[in-house]
């Protein structure tokens, strides 16, 4: 015997530890996300009246905790599973699942070029929907006021959007103090106040229109979101990028694993 031993294909531990790693943090970051949901609709009684999920006439935003949640969850198990294990079936779902996640963000982002009128009017209706809605969950109020004061606008294309809701509209049959008012997300911030004024946009729109804009945002959140996207077109487009370059990343390293395992199976 000269004691040399035939040395055949092997699994690459740097592959196999490096994908089971980053896997562990979105497996760990999906837990968090169906949780954070879950609480959510617990807080809100869901969970004791499943029924109470379509009562809403607005987009609840725990379900985007859930559905992101809910995905990085599958990944998270799949990659680290397939990774620790070996397990090819494991590994190239994960790779499949990215591939399809991978195809479905670039055909979105085609289609949104291409019907960039039908997304406007969409997310018009989306946000005027919303606001009918404003009052029915915490929740859609909070993404509501985030979204008016952080782009500086009211409404989906004007102040008068909030006619919609019955606290807000201005008809002579509605009873409700903030009548032909705005949420005080709308209201421009004064840098001296400390203390969020929740009524400053009571009455704000029966004042002429010179007048309103001293006292809210009279620009729709529509139009001030397409200024903030030509604003920020490279980081936008450098974050999209970066995902995708991830994901193929992901991908890439998956195939080779795979690759590897078989190898060496079929060297046995």
């Amino acid at each position: 015997m000269s004691g040399k031993h035939y040395k055949g294909p092997e699994v690459s531990c740097c592959i196999k530890y490096f994908i089971f790693g980053f896997n562990v943090i979105f497996w760990f970051l999906g837990i968090a996300f169906l949780g954070i949901g879950l609480w959510a609709w617990n807080e809100k009684g869901v969970l004791s009246n499943i029924s109470s999920i379509t009562d809403l006439g607005g987009f609840d935003p725990v379900w985007l905790f859930l559905v992101v949640g809910g995905v990085m969850f599958i990944l998270g198990f799949a990659g680290c599973i397939g990774a620790l294990r070996e397990n090819t079936f494991l590994l190239k779902f994960f790779s499949v699942f990215l591939g399809i996640i991978f195809f479905l963000e670039l055909t979105a982002g085609v289609l949104a070029f291409v019907f960039k009128d039908w997304i406007k009017d969409q997310l018009y209706f989306f946000i005027n929907n919303n606001i009918r809605a404003y009052r029915d969950d915490i929740d859609l109020q909070n993404l509501i006021d985030f979204t008016q004061e952080y782009w500086q606008c009211c409404g989906a294309f004007g102040a008068d959007d909030w006619n919609l809701n019955i606290y807000f509209n201005c008809t002579d049959s509605n009873a409700s103090r903030e009548r032909c008012g705005v949420p005080f997300s709308c209201c421009t911030k004064d840098p001296a106040e400390d203390v969020i004024n929740t009524q400053c946009g009571y009455d704000a729109r029966q004042k002429p229109e010179v007048d309103q804009q001293v006292v809210i945002y009279t620009k729709g959140c529509v139009p001030q979101f397409e200024k903030w996207l030509q604003d920020n077109l490279t980081i936008v487009a450098g974050i999209f990028i970066g995902i995708a370059l991830l994901q193929i990343f992901g991908i890439c390293l998956a195939q080779n694993l795979v690759s590897d395992i078989e190898a060496v199976r079929a060297s046995w």
